[in-house]
């Protein structure tokens, strides 16, 4: 019996196997026959703007995979941005509609697709922008429009920002899971979640200064835009004066309230259609393939971008894992090339391991050697991700960027009462005084936690050692912009950690600049496995238990679940920021 169950088994296996492979062999064909298709954009377009997708600095697609985009969970912004230049001189796209967005993207990131819809406008094109209900960041980002309406029925969230940390001490105390936290004596905010159950004054204030610096370069270009005083703004958000669609047409954050059949209508005035006419949409990933084909810099000499995204972790890494053997092995390609003149390191990290760090931060001193390295800051390159970008020739950082943080730590977890409470009781046997290093089953001794604490104060004045050749400053300097302080990127700028405010493009015509080119092309680095590749990794279920979690407990749940896990799985010194900061 045992026989046939295991017969069926397998037969079924098979069945399943040949079936899905029957399925992606068709799939696999129809992608091939329609390769080499353009995508027909009709004259007197429309491109709509729906960022429905989380956006990732860049998603690494290659050209000739024809599987390209088909098994994406997030939009590159390298793709949005480039998109919205080349329609910016497409006599096909008369304007953007910027339509329902819930936009999953960082604020520098929304902050920069903001710029290139401000660009886009200043062309003579124009935009509007409608939504049933309008975040804050959505808004944001709408208010660059000659034009914002919503619906009658709609809503608009206009408050100001902030943001939550959660603390975990009691939590430790209750399951009697303990963090052993080992930090610099000087990196007050660090880890203090772990540490306590409420935050600290000088933590209270370095993010109350943080956020509203971001929040001020929001409304600043908010103000712009709208003909609304910095004044006005901060009114109508501390008395809620956009929260009905009423409210927001009188206060002035939107221009009309519509149903989206009158907001059609008013797209079909401004392309000069009658009312029975359809409205030639094009929507942005059809845009994106277009607009890919196109090159706006050319030239046979090239400037390199190399992204560097996610945390930072000891190995290869991926997509969305900053390695040291994917990114060094990106940048010493882009060295060795001849063709590349200059190099352009993106950097959105929160930072990780320092080992890798400081591995990484290596390469990009030799690479400086041979040409010039400019690194641009995303959403945020703060820890591990300020280090990385501190030997680079030069610096820019977005206003809204999140950096600094210069501080190490180590977190180390115990489980001395939980074993207890169990009735576990482990012992140890050793050859030498030391050779039993630490045991989750025991409490930490001082002997352990001194060498520990050693190994953090090297790297930590290591830390300060880059900072200050990177910088031009002193030890003493560089000490006293760290102890794990984070920074938007106006103070960043205000403190020399950053040369420059500017974007992605500032940084690339900067390093044309210091190479010496005029002409040039762009050529990115790395390449990730292809889609198929990822699409065939996920069937393993992994991320369908992931879901099936999340969908169980709840996101805000969830959300504590990932940030313990994280935490228990750091290994070594940490170069990273504190806590997480969603800032909402």
């Amino acid at each position: 019996m045992k026989f046939l169950r295991n017969l069926l088994a397998a037969i079924m296996g098979c069945l399943i196997a040949f079936g899905i492979f029957f399925v992606m062999l068709l799939v696999f064909v129809s992608l091939l026959e329609g390769a080499d298709e353009a995508v027909a954009i009709g004259k007197n377009s429309i491109l709509e703007l729906q960022l429905q997708q989380p956006i990732s600095d860049y998603v690494g697609n290659n050209d000739l995979d024809p599987f390209t985009g088909l098994f994406e969970q997030s939009q590159g912004l390298d793709e949005i941005l480039h998109a919205l230049e080349v329609a910016k001189n497409d006599d096909d796209i008369k304007g953007i509609s910027i339509n329902n967005n819930f936009i999953m993207a960082g604020l520098a990131q929304t902050q920069a697709i903001r710029k290139a819809l401000k660009a886009f406008k200043e062309n003579g094109k124009f935009i509007y922008a409608y939504s049933d209900f309008y975040m804050q960041k959505d808004y944001y980002l709408a208010s660059v429009a000659d034009s914002v309406f919503m619906n009658p029925v709609g809503a608009l969230d206009f408050r100001g920002l902030s943001t939550e940390v959660l603390f975990f001490k009691d939590l430790q105390e209750k399951t009697g899971v303990k963090m052993e936290v080992i930090r610099h004596g000087k990196y007050k905010s660090a880890v203090e979640p772990f540490l306590s159950n409420e935050m600290s004054d000088a933590n209270r204030m370095q993010l109350q200064e943080l956020i509203g610096s971001l929040w001020n370069s929001m409304v600043s270009e908010i103000s712009e835009e709208r003909n609304l005083s910095s004044v006005d703004l901060n009114i109508i958000a501390d008395t809620l004066g956009g929260r009905t669609p009423q409210y927001a047409k009188t206060s002035g954050l939107v221009d009309g309230i519509l149903f989206y059949d009158e907001y059609e209508q008013k797209l079909r005035n401004a392309t000069a259609l009658n009312s029975e006419d359809d409205i030639n949409y094009v929507t942005l990933g059809d845009y994106v393939k277009r607009s890919n084909k196109k090159y706006i810099r050319k030239g046979d000499d090239k400037v390199a971008i190399v992204f560097a995204q996610g945390e930072i972790l000891y190995g290869e890494g991926g997509p969305n894992v900053i390695g040291q053997g994917i990114i060094n092995d990106a940048i010493i390609k882009a060295r060795d090339d001849e063709k590349v003149k200059a190099i352009v390191l993106r950097v959105n990290s929160p930072g990780g391991s320092a080992l890798t760090s400081d591995i990484i931060w290596r390469e990009i001193q030799l690479a400086k050697e041979v040409k010039p390295v400019v690194v641009s800051m995303g959403n945020v390159a703060a820890s591990g991700g300020y280090y990385i970008a501190v030997g680079a020739d030069k610096i820019f950082a977005e206003p809204t960027t999140i950096t600094g943080s210069i501080g190490v730590f180590g977190t180390i977890p115990n489980i001395t009462e939980l074993a207890g409470n169990m009735g576990i009781n482990a012992e140890q046997v050793g050859t030498n005084k030391n050779s039993v290093e630490y045991s989750l089953f025991e409490p930490m001794t001082d002997d352990f936690r001194n060498v520990v604490l050693e190994g953090i104060e090297q790297t930590y004045d290591t830390f300060l050692q880059r900072v200050a050749k990177g910088r031009g400053i002193s030890v003493a300097e560089a000490d006293s912009l760290a102890q794990g302080r984070v920074w938007s990127g106006v103070d960043a700028k205000r403190l020399g950690l950053v040369d420059e405010l500017g974007t992605l493009e500032d940084a690339i015509d900067e390093a044309a600049n210091l190479a010496g080119l005029e002409n040039y092309g762009i050529k990115k680095f790395p390449r990730y496995k292809s889609g198929l590749e990822r699409f065939l990794e996920d069937m393993s279920g992994a991320q369908a238990k992931k879901q099936l979690i999340e969908e169980e407990i709840g996101t805000e749940a969830y959300t504590i679940l990932k940030q313990i896990k994280s935490v228990m799985e750091q290994k070594g010194v940490q170069a990273r920021m504190p806590f997480v900061l969603d800032i909402k």
